[in-house]
């Protein structure tokens, strides 16, 4: 709830994080609470040195006996960032453990007694200003008198003092995004309007050609015909239609009929080869889907189900007929892809099936599956027991160098806690399962091994697993799959402040581990009845000092000088990775640093050694230090996709309300942010930095590269990040996801927009907006009804809506128009009985809007 002006209140609508969790397992546990109350409030973001916070934590002891300087520590997660000396002494101390895990102790001195509250102040870098940036997976540990653990239990009694001061709302002093408010929201939707439905889109994506005619042909339970090989497709058709109109559409092989649907491969009716081409034929006579390909048969069908009318989504007694239309139609990009980490937080495979689900009806073809992390090991592998046994768990560690993860993003002490998302994998079955389902829907699923950083989870679990052969007396086979330098004293802190997530390159071992994953994935496929072609590699956020004080690898660089640094050991590592897997016939896939070297003075460049080598970097990076570095790896004739931070970080919050979770380091992310962007002219819709401040780019300049004409086939398509440090469960993931994939889908998919390359800024701002207007009335009228329907519905995020006071009237308007907003006078929360807004209301009484 946000005030407006008092008396005057809006309601920000919250959507309800429901958790699917895996079986609790057994484990270690205590059954009661700590007994300890907590309250945590941030006092403020404009803290020396900028940027930086100040928090205090209270704690209140409802035990009968004293905490003491010896017989406790409090552990939670919270959004990593390097703690700071605090401005006055305190009688307890925050210290960074490892990630975003960290431990509270007591002072010398320090003692609570029963029924007693104390405060501790501390600082950190990085402003936060979201409720999502709270210490999460709170707990306590009890130590005996000689220092051992007693006891762990968790902080259940726990109030979050809500954030309402400019101090903070914003990131620092220099954060130029106003706090959200109502009025500010009812501002920034000022231009939308409210369309008629005979002015909103046909379809999302848009086709490239649409022809409309005269009439509507009834779905009424007709005939679907296919030739061979499209009987999939088909019972697909068949299964979708039944589920929108509760008809039933029989399947039959062999020639159209009169009065049906027809379904059929025929490359001759394209004038050009174009793969995942359809033409979408609906006439008098019926309904006839021709693809170039299977892939576009199967996106023909989903254009029929596109121009089902709304209503019948909404009841199925209404009856279905679709307009007479021709469309003829192909993707722009023919790499349209939404990553999705299970790592970080683990995901239920129904989840990922509902996720490819909405993916294809947007007509998206790849799922990159972030199956391994620092936080999670996510899928079986056959003979590394302790991969999933290991990696797919966190809980509380006594030290960070056990062979065993500690708690991250909230997921407490306990693996397998009931509400939390810490702990979870897919059996090889479930695997395959996924597999299959996106083979159904033609989606082609990459995985994801991401080394040599960001591996803590597979250092662990292998650690697990020396330390169990050993005991064993199995020497040589504990050594078989180890993944480091057991001499290795390098220190390093990585982007999220691990100290132990980097594998050792210098190790045969390591590459020996890989290759075993590998080999596994590609049986695993071959099971599904589909060949692995593709497969990511990772590589991106290598801490700067890794492998310094290796023994191994100061050993490899004497013999290869050529490398010269330790920083250069994670090309040589790529380099050798790809050698085995050009021996598997794979492509790979990585984050953009696979395609780079630094030059003498520390900047990333274009390596043209992996040029034509069936290498593929994905460039997020368009901010900060290198905002053209996917045009200078297209320039350098690399194949590139791009997922660009400020249009397509789907885990980057909606706006910068305090409620509205997500991260915001890369800046906030709407779904027009997603829909409004130029592959070719990148530039021209990039508009603002991760602050709020206005980017005028001087393109081309000395500075930074356009993309070359020839270079536009390099851009091989796009991808949507769906990272999951701040994602809880499957309501969460869908809120983050819809309807920011709609937006990623018309940019992945339809033709070009002529505001793209409008060179006038304000003019190419104006056509924008008319565009968005347009596309923001179908997301709401017509596309927001199907996904209620489809799988039972989505949990897509309504935004909230604004208002603002003018001249004793209450203004409301709405950033999707099209949703209604009902709203009261006595200060009691609107349902769908309250008034619906159609005009200004008098600003009398206590106004609540929804």
């Amino acid at each position: 709830m946000r005030y407006l002006k008092p008396p005057f209140i809006l309601f920000l609508s919250v959507v309800l994080f429901l958790s699917c969790n895996q079986p609790q397992t057994n484990g270690a546990k205590d059954s009661k609470n700590a007994g300890i109350a907590m309250k945590w409030e941030l006092l403020s973001n404009f803290t020396e040195p900028a940027p930086s916070y100040t928090a205090r934590i209270q704690l209140i002891n409802k035990n009968e006996n004293t905490l003491t300087d010896k017989n406790w520590a409090l552990f939670f997660s919270i959004a990593p960032s390097t703690t700071l000396p605090p401005d006055t002494p305190q009688p307890a101390t925050l210290e960074h453990l490892n990630g975003d895990w960290y431990r509270l102790s007591p002072n010398a001195g320090f003692t609570l007694p029963a029924g007693d509250s104390i405060d501790i102040v501390y600082k950190a870098t990085e402003g936060r200003i979201k409720e999502t940036d709270q210490p999460l997976g709170i707990y306590m540990v009890f130590y005996d008198p000689e220092g051992k653990e007693e006891r762990v239990a968790k902080i259940d009694d726990y109030t979050l003092i809500p954030f309402t001061r400019k101090e903070q709302l914003l990131r620092s002093a220099d954060d130029k995004e106003a706090p959200a408010s109502p009025e500010k929201t009812y501002a920034e939707n000022k231009e939308l309007s409210l369309l008629d439905s005979s002015e909103l889109l046909p379809l999302i994506p848009t086709p490239q050609h649409l022809t409309r005619g005269n009439g509507h042909f009834a779905l009424n339970g007709n005939s679907i015909y296919f030739t061979s090989p499209l009987k999939n497709e088909a019972d697909f058709l068949s299964s979708r239609l039944k589920e929108i109109t509760g008809k039933t559409f029989p399947v039959n092989e062999g020639d159209k009929a009169a009065n049906s649907i027809s379904l059929s491969i025929n490359p001759a009716v394209f004038k050009e080869k174009k793969a995942e081409a359809y033409q979408l034929i609906i006439n008098k006579e019926g309904v006839s889907i021709t693809g170039f390909d299977e892939d576009g048969v199967f996106y023909g069908i989903q254009s029929l189900l596109g121009l089902v009318p709304t209503t019948v989504y909404l009841d199925k007694n209404t009856g279905a007929a679709v307009p007479f239309v021709v469309i003829d139609d192909a993707p722009r990009f023919g790499f349209r892809s939404l990553h999705v980490d299970v790592s970080r937080n683990f995901q239920e495979k129904e989840t990922v099936l509902r996720i490819l689900d909405v993916m294809a009806q947007y007509k998206l073809n790849h799922l990159l599956l972030y199956t391994s992390e620092d936080e999670g090991w996510r899928v079986e592998i056959p003979g590394l027991p302790e991969l999933t046994e290991v990696g797919a768990q966190r809980g509380h560690v006594t030290s960070i160098t056990e062979p065993a993860l500690h708690p991250a993003y909230g997921s407490g002490p306990f693996p397998y806690d009931k509400g939390y998302h810490g702990s979870g994998y897919y059996t090889r079955n479930d695997f395959i399962e996924i597999l299959k389902y996106a083979k159904s829907r033609h989606i082609t699923v990459i995985p994801e091994l991401n080394f040599p950083g960001h591996a803590r989870a597979a250092i662990k679990s292998m650690e697990a697993r020396y330390q169990r052969l050993m005991k064993e007396g199995k020497e040589a086979e504990a050594n078989e799959y180890r993944l480091v330098d057991p001499a290795d004293k390098s220190v390093y802190l990585s982007a999220q402040l691990y100290k132990d997530n980097v594998v050792n390159v210098a190790r045969e071992s390591t590459y020996r581990f890989y290759e075993k994953v590998v080999d596994e994935f590609t049986r695993m496929y071959e099971e599904a009845g589909l060949k692995l072609e593709i497969f990511h590699a990772g590589g991106d956020e290598v801490a700067e000092s890794a492998w310094t004080q290796s023994p191994e690898a100061l050993e490899l660089l004497s013999k290869h000088p050529e490398i010269k640094d330790p920083k250069n050991l994670q090309s040589y590592f790529f380099k050798e990775l790809l050698k085995r897997m050009e021996k598997r016939g794979l492509e790979v896939h990585g984050w953009e640093e696979v395609a780079l070297n630094k030059d003498a003075g520390g900047k990333y460049q274009p390596n043209p050694e992996f040029v034509n080598k069936k290498v593929v970097p994905y460039i997020w990076n368009n901010l900060f230090d290198y905002p053209d570095l996917g045009y200078r790896l297209a320039n350098a004739g690399y194949n590139v996709v791009l997922c660009n931070v400020s249009n397509f970080y789907f885990d980057l919050a909606y706006n910068n309300d305090p409620k509205e979770p997500g991260a915001y380091w890369g800046g906030l992310i709407d779904t027009k942010n997603a829909w409004a962007f130029a592959p070719y002219n990148m530039f021209n819709t990039t508009l603002k930095d991760a602050m709020g401040n206005e980017l005028h780019w001087d393109v081309p300049s000395v500075k930074w590269q356009s993309l070359k004409p020839e270079a536009r086939k390099n851009i091989i398509g796009l991808e949507a990040q769906l990272w999951a440090e701040t994602i809880k469960g499957r309501s969460m993931i869908e809120y983050y996801m819809l309807p920011k994939l709609l937006g990623f889908a018309e940019s992945a998919w339809s033709p070009a927009r002529s505001w793209e390359t409008q060179a006038n800024r304000t003019q190419r701002i104006n056509s924008m907006n008319t565009g968005w207007n347009q596309f923001a009335n179908t997301i709401a009228q017509k596309e927001f009804p199907r996904l209620a329907q489809l799988n039972g519905g989505y949990a897509y995020r309504i935004p909230p809506a604004g208002v603002m006071i003018e001249n004793g009237l209450a203004k409301a308007n709405v950033a999707l128009p099209g949703i209604q907003i009902y709203y009261t006078t006595d200060g009691s929360e609107p349902t769908t009985q309250s008034s619906l807004y159609t005009e200004p209301v008098a600003a009398n009484g206590v106004l609540k809007f929804k």
